[in-house]
């Protein structure tokens, strides 16, 4: 029984990380579990660094992860938020289309939220208005059950619940080295610290498939980062927006596009749009690690990304490096914004899972091995999903662990 520290060590104190921590002390009261987290605190990127969307589900295939995990998580996230005093609203919001050729994509996204049972209703120009009185667009429609909340509070929530059921949670505590044997894992910090446990979570997010060849696993895909660049709405101009507007996404990506979003506290938030970042925490055009950078370049994936959409990247590069055309973007859906209008925000930084074809990775991700569990793909929306997605890695997770204990 000395042998281990712990039952469960998961890496990483993201939202899906601690989600999972909370469903493992739920599922299987008394199984030890450690978070081991590099930075000083929880929620330090994706899921402090999102727009703060609860996704109704809309976009995606029924049937896919993304769908019934985006579904019933957002209903959860909203109950979550209500119990345990989390700022939150739910807003509905609007998807517009502002030229002919989205008008079919839009009349699919309709069939598909009948499909899952949302509240969807059509909208003509008039109607968009009542709604949005400053956004244009030839049609839209409204989906009943989008909202918006603080996905930071909801991890700290999740770290106090998954503590007091007695889990620990270890910050600044990088980790730099996994040993497996059967029925042991055992993983060292950068301080020189050993945890060793029975089963490992891997939920390192930006740096999920490196922990999965630090402990030896062939992920199958690769991590290439992409920066979500935001801006603000001036606030004499915040009126301009009543509540959440996006277009209607291109199928061939797994972005939306830039999107306009009145946030929990109030302020308008206008993005992202989607441009290669230069470190796996790259927030900015500054931020280089060589050495993440010649792995990212050196991804076949990521060529064949480059030659498969690079009409697609240059609009986007384009828009990363001019304001006035990040403005021009922006002006589809709302003609009034001026670009003086737009005061520079904090970016974000997708962690998007990319095969060796170029492929990216569309659903959540998920792969098993001896004693781990990976948690490979798990970008928007998985704040969302994030008590769904923690169940499903928890059950994985305790199937492992089989009925004994240490």
């Amino acid at each position: 029984m000395a042998a281990y520290d712990c039952e469960v060590l998961v890496i990483g104190a993201g939202i899906v990380g601690l989600s999972t921590a909370y469903a493992i002390t739920r599922a299987a009261p008394g199984t030890r579990v450690v978070v081991l987290e590099k930075e000083s605190g929880p929620a330090r990127h994706q899921t402090g660094r999102n727009s703060g969307v609860i996704h109704s589900g809309i976009y995606y295939p029924p049937g896919s992860l993304k769908a019934r995990f985006a579904l019933q998580g957002a209903a959860e996230m909203v109950k979550f938020c209500t119990e345990h005093d989390i700022p939150h609203e739910v807003t509905g919001k609007l998807i517009v289309a502002t030229d002919r050729s989205e008008l079919p994509r839009l009349h699919g996204l309709i069939q598909r939220g009948r499909e899952h049972g949302l509240p969807v209703r059509e909208l003509g120009p008039a109607q968009i208005a009542e709604y949005e009185p400053e956004v244009r667009g030839l049609a839209a429609i409204h989906v009943g059950t989008t909202g918006v909340c603080d996905f930071g509070a909801v991890a700290r929530r999740f770290a106090r619940l998954a503590e007091d059921a007695g889990a620990r949670i270890r910050y600044g505590s990088e980790v730099t080295a996994i040993g497996r044997r059967p029925g042991r894992v055992a993983v060292r910090t950068a301080d020189g610290t050993v945890h060793r446990a029975r089963a490992l979570v891997n939920c390192a997010g930006l740096h999920c498939d490196r922990i999965a060849r630090l402990a030896g696993d062939a992920p199958g895909m690769r991590i290439v980062p992409f920066r979500g660049e935001y801006f603000t709405l001036a606030p004499d101009r915040a009126s301009l927006v009543n509540g959440l507007v996006y277009p209607v996404p291109d199928p061939a990506f797994p972005f939306l596009g830039v999107h306009l979003t009145r946030g929990i506290d109030g302020a308008v938030h206008i993005g992202p749009n989607a441009v290669p970042a230069l470190a796996r925490e790259g927030y900015d055009w500054r931020t280089l690690h060589p050495a993440e950078l010649a792995g990212t370049l050196a991804y076949p994936g990521s060529w064949r990304i480059a030659r498969r959409h690079w009409r697609y990247g240059a609009g986007e590069l384009h828009r990363s490096l001019s304001r006035r055309a990040f403005a021009d973007a922006v002006r589809r859906l709302l003609p009034a914004a001026r670009e003086e209008d737009l005061l520079p925000s904090p970016a974000g930084v997708r962690a998007q899972a990319v095969l060796p074809d170029g492929t990216l990775v569309d659903d959540f991700l998920f792969a098993d091995s001896p004693g781990m569990i990976h948690v490979l793909n798990a970008p928007s929306p998985a704040a969302t999903a994030s008590l769904p997605i923690g169940r499903e890695v928890a059950r994985r997770v305790l199937g492992v662990l089989g009925t004994g204990r240490a």
